[in-house]
């Protein structure tokens, strides 16, 4: 019998403590799984970058800010290339079914942000064609059950200038964004039709975004930006897409901190009942660990079988609740946000290996330090 099937089946000696221990392990990592699927997604950690910057106004990012800071910020030697967006938040049939229309230059966002969002030459051609058409992300067409050529109206916010609140689009094309952690839940359009449209706040925008030049830091344009309209009438803040994310979620909560007790509450509880487990599992072999020092088992052999054994069970439960968080992420991700990606395996990973040694640590040191007198006489 070799080293590792000695500690599996040591692992599998009682055999509804082991899957009842694994199917904890297996509910914690699940939770684990989901909570930082769903952190990543919200924060950004998968699709949000660095180097894609966000012209806002200063005083709020709800306020507009004129068209004609364009051309200053595209002056800018360090800036690689810039668009320009205004939002429009309406409903479709029923106010509960929310969407949101972005407003822009087909070449500037393409040029700007057209590989983030898979904005191919022919779907930018086809937004072209016509003032009334429009694009639609590939989550949102998912869940409105939308498709090329159908025509979708919505309700809006915006006012038109007949005093009409009601806008009519073409689908033009769906863009389906550079991979899965990409927000597509929104409709790109024209911006010369909507803001020709549009009763107020016309030739403005709510937002500008600009990617530097190669080598170029964000944070550096990002000042010099800004330092384009100090003292203006309507001053900038300029953010890396990931900090805005981050900035927005932090005015509600700070999500980090609750998922971190979150998780932290269900590793400890498992922890404590698995460390009770082993301890109890230990007690019971006492006799065994005394025959195992008679055989010439050292003591560092001893710890590294009743380690193997924690770190089996570990393995087996957090593997099968990543498993199902996975699924999980498959079927409902689009709608919550969630993103199970590399840097969650990772950490997953990490996590299972140190909770595996810390549980069967102080067993095993409890099994090394048995005088085999102590073990025989539980016989």
């Amino acid at each position: 019998m070799t080293f590792f099937q000695l500690m599996r089946r040591n692992a599998w000696r009682k055999r509804l403590r082991a899957v009842l221990l694994m199917l904890s392990v297996g509910i914690a990592f699940l939770i684990y799984g989901l909570t930082a699927s769903f952190v990543a997604g919200s924060q950004g950690a998968a699709g949000a970058r660095d180097n894609l910057l966000g012209v806002f106004n200063k005083s709020g990012r709800g306020l507009p800010l004129p068209l004609a800071y364009l051309s200053r910020i595209a002056a800018e030697p360090h800036v690689a290339a810039v668009a320009y967006t205004a939002h429009m938040r309406g409903f479709v049939d029923v106010e509960k079914n929310v969407v949101a229309v972005s407003a822009v230059d087909p070449q500037a966002i393409a040029a700007a942000n057209g590989k983030e969002l898979g904005l191919t030459p022919d779907l930018i051609a086809a937004l072209v064609e016509g003032d009334d058409r429009v694009l639609v992300g590939r989550a949102l067409a998912d869940a409105q059950g939308w498709s090329v050529g159908q025509r979708i109206g919505i309700t809006s916010q915006m006012i038109r200038a007949d005093g009409s609140r009601n806008w009519s689009f073409t689908i033009a094309g769906i863009f389906e964004g550079a991979d899965a952690s990409t927000d597509t839940y929104f409709i790109i359009a024209r911006y010369d039709a909507v803001n020709a449209a549009r009763a107020r706040d016309r030739d403005t925008v709510d937002a500008f975004v600009v990617r530097p030049r190669q080598g170029i830091s964000p944070a550096v344009l990002a000042a010099r930006i800004d330092a384009l309209f100090a003292n203006s009438a309507a001053e900038t803040r300029t953010q890396s897409e990931k900090q805005f994310l981050e900035a927005f979620l932090r005015q509600f909560a700070d999500i980090g901190l609750i998922v971190g007790f979150v998780v932290g509450a269900a590793f400890v509880t498992i922890l404590m009942i698995a460390v009770n487990t082993m301890f109890f599992a230990v007690r019971e072999r006492r006799f065994e660990i005394g025959v195992m020092k008679v055989l010439g088992f050292s003591g560092g052999r001893i710890v590294a079988l009743i380690l193997g054994e924690t770190l089996f069970i570990f393995a087996v439960g957090g593997a099968g609740g990543l498993i199902v968080a996975k699924l999980a992420t498959f079927l409902i991700g689009s709608e919550f946000g969630l993103v199970f990606g590399a840097a969650v395996l990772l950490k997953s990973a990490a996590i299972i290996a140190g909770l595996g040694l810390l549980t069967g640590l102080l067993p095993a040191l409890s099994a090394m330090r048995l005088p085999i007198v102590h073990a025989f006489r539980t016989r």
